[in-house]
Order: structure tokens, then sequence, then C-alpha cells
């Protein structure tokens, strides 16, 4: 990463595209949308061998997921970076990685790469992790990666690149996706896909959560790294891509479809808001068969009622409830699933996804599915965060076409 410039950003993202042809189509991803799901590690007190693995962003989740993969026997981290140096030490101590592989700066991420290890967990800021991936992917070392894993349609296609490239040279890519690795959804898509609606007619999803930190900008950006990045979309992604996308994914994961057009409106309603971010909005969305998806999201302290992460998908015949938080079940038809509550999911899930990371490196299992599911989901979200924005009716083949690139001004930052 270069400081005081994207142009070596928006640079990597066009050659990329160029030189691998992708065009980000439902087909391309079809075989793994009936696969990804269901891990195939199996829990272990001892393992094979361990992974060397350098853990990027040391923030709260960040911090918490590298105390997962320490709790795990197959890894050994081996190396930590963070932004800031007090952060990266902190962390350093309570996990006992050793001083001299400690590293902060916006290119920590290149000293844990050079000091040996086998596999880059990236938990910073969403901007910046198509750069470190490509970094990593180019080192020969395996990638896990938070959601979102990119802001904008160019950095979905060149996510979509490096996990091909990932695939080609014999690497894992990984998208820390919880719900879709929770039995009781698995148990539902199980019976979707059996024909269990009787044919999709209406999806209704929503996300709602409470106030996260909104500074003001300093002299540069770096009082920002510390949560206030949340409330800039070209750091984050804007609501539907930071938190909604939980939901949105599970969507398209339990239906094997993505949305082809979308309309929508939206609002900035806290006080004195220094970013971008959305406050509250919904979105209806058309997706590949016709079926109408409406979504609504929310971050507010407002005391509502809550529909957070969750979705009905209302078929003909009977309406599966998906969610990430609460009980899972379908309701009515032949395939009726009394369902069952999942209250671990968020941790869970990751413990799973950390496990089934082990898994795919160690047993050469390199199709990266879940990367390749994950475009899909990007795709929707950012074309529903597009038509909120603009208040206007807005196809995917548009914003694709259009291939924005959302720049952040790195002037000033430490290296």
């Amino acid at each position: 990463m270069t400081t005081g410039t994207s142009i070596t950003r928006r640079t990597f993202i066009e050659q990329t595209a160029k030189a691998t042809g992708v065009v980000p189509l439902l087909a391309a991803a079809s075989t793994a949308h009936s696969q990804e799901g269901a891990s195939k590690a199996k829990p272990s007190a001892t393992v094979a061998r361990k992974l060397r693995i350098g853990v990027v962003g040391l923030g709260n989740r960040g911090s918490w997921i590298a105390g997962l993969f320490k709790q795990h026997p197959g890894y050994e981290i081996a190396a930590l970076a963070d932004y800031f140096e007090e952060t990266v030490n902190t962390v350093g101590d309570k996990l006992g990685v050793p001083a001299a592989k400690r590293f902060s700066g916006l290119s920590g991420y290149k000293r844990a790469l050079d000091s040996g290890v086998e596999a880059l967990v990236l938990e910073c800021i969403p901007y910046f992790y198509r750069e470190q991936a490509a970094a990593a992917i180019d080192a020969g070392c395996h990638v896990y990666v938070a959601k979102p894993f990119a802001v904008d349609v160019p950095g979905v296609l060149a996510m979509q690149a490096l996990a091909k490239k990932a695939t080609e040279k014999k690497l894992c890519f990984r998208v820390d996706y919880q719900l879709p690795m929770d039995a009781a959804n698995q148990e539902m898509k199980r019976r979707i896909n059996d024909g269990a609606l009787g044919g999709l007619a209406h999806i209704y999803s929503g996300g709602t959560c409470g106030m996260l930190p909104d500074q003001k900008p300093g002299p540069t950006i770096e009082n920002l790294f510390k949560r206030s990045w949340y409330s800039h979309i070209a750091l984050g992604g804007d609501l539907f891509l930071l938190y909604d996308i939980h939901i949105i994914h599970g969507i398209t994961w339990a239906t094997g479809q993505r949305a082809v057009a979308a309309t929508g409106y939206r609002r900035i309603v806290r006080p004195d808001p220094h970013g971008d971010r959305t406050d509250c909005g919904g979105v209806v969305f058309q997706m590949t068969d016709g079926t109408c998806w409406t979504h609504t999201t929310q971050m507010l302290n407002n005391n509502a009622v809550m529909y957070n992460l969750q979705a009905d998908l209302m078929g003909r015949e009977a309406t599966a409830h998906l969610a990430y938080n609460g009980k899972v079940y379908i309701r009515g038809g032949s395939k009726h699933y009394s369902g069952a509550v999942s209250p671990g999911i968020y941790a869970d899930g990751a413990k799973a996804n950390i496990a089934e990371f082990h898994r795919c490196a160690t047993e050469s299992e390199f199709d990266n599915l879940s990367a390749h599911l994950s475009v899909d989901s990007h795709l929707t979200a950012i074309l529903g965060r597009e038509a909120m924005l603009r208040k206007t009716w807005l196809t995917m083949d548009e914003v694709i076409k259009e291939n924005k690139t959302r720049e952040v001004n790195l002037r000033g930052l430490k290296v």
C-alpha cells in the first residue's frame, strides 16, 4: 500500500480485470450454491500440523478472532499487524507474540508476510482488503478475510479474480460468513432446494442495529480507524455491506440467486453527521427469477422492534424463515420444518470457518467456494446501496458496467 495516492489501488483493479477476463455471472458459482455451507472439519485436540498465520487488524473483532485462532490447535500466531503500534503491542502481549513479530502502520501487513507466515487473516478495514489479499496470494499465502471483502464493484471483481488465482496457486481464500455454517439454516436451505416452497413469490428481510461512532476526520483520517470508519462508505461500504450483508448473503446462498434490479430510498437522520453512511432506508429488489424482495435497514438508537438479520422467503405453498438470530423454520407445505434456535451463530459460525480454513489448507481443498458465493451477495448489496443513494430504479448490468471505484485520501498516514 502506498500513502498519499490511490492510483496504485485503481491500477491494480483495472489490470486484474483485464488479465483475468472475469465476468460476474451467477452461473459461474452455481455449483457453489449447492455445496457451500456444511463444514467438513471435525473438532479435534490434535491436528496433523499447525499453520503459521499473521493477523492483520486487531480492533474489537480482530483481537477476538485472533483469540479464536489461538484456541484452535491447528494454528500458530506467528505475526500481528495493526495500524496503531499500541494496539498491536497490547494484543501481542495477550497472545504471546514476540515483539519482533509485531508490525504497525499501513504496510504492517507486508512485514507480516515477509516474516514467513503461511496464511494472512484480514480483520481490519474493508477498503484495504483487496490490496492485502493480493499481496498475500502473490506471496503464496492462504487468505482468511472478514466481510465485506470489498466496498465497490471493481473491488468485488478484483476479489473474484483473486479467488480464482488462489485456486490456481493451490491456496485457500475463505470469507468468514457465519450463517451458512449453521445446521438449522443448512437444513432449511436443503428443503428449499427440494421444492419446499413450491416456488418463490416474495422475500422480506431486515437489518436493525444501534449507533456506532461517527467522529469528524482530523488532519488525516487516522482517527477514523478506530471504528469511525463505519461511517464512511468508501472505507466500509455503507450499512448494507457492513451489517445487512449477513442476511443478504444468507438469501443469495439459500436461493441460489442474486438481484438483477432494485429501487430504494435512504436517509441520514443522526444529528451532526460526519460521514455519509445510511441511517435508515429500504430497497425493493427484483431477483433473477422475478421474485420481489423487500429489505429494510436502520442503525439508530430508537428502541425499534427488531427484525434483525432475518428473512421470510414466502413461496406459493410455504414460507421459510431464515435467521442469523432466532428460530429457523419452514411453515406449511409438504416439507414442513419445525426448526431450531441457534443462539451462537456469531461465535460458532466463526469457529466453524476457522476449522474449515485449516482443513482446506491442510487437505488441499482449494475450490474457494465461500469467496465465489460472496460475489453475488456483495454485488446485490452494492446494487441496493446505489439504488438507495440515487433514489431510482437501477439494474445490476448498469452498476457493473459503471464500475464505479470509491477512493480514500491516505495522505499523511503512517506507512
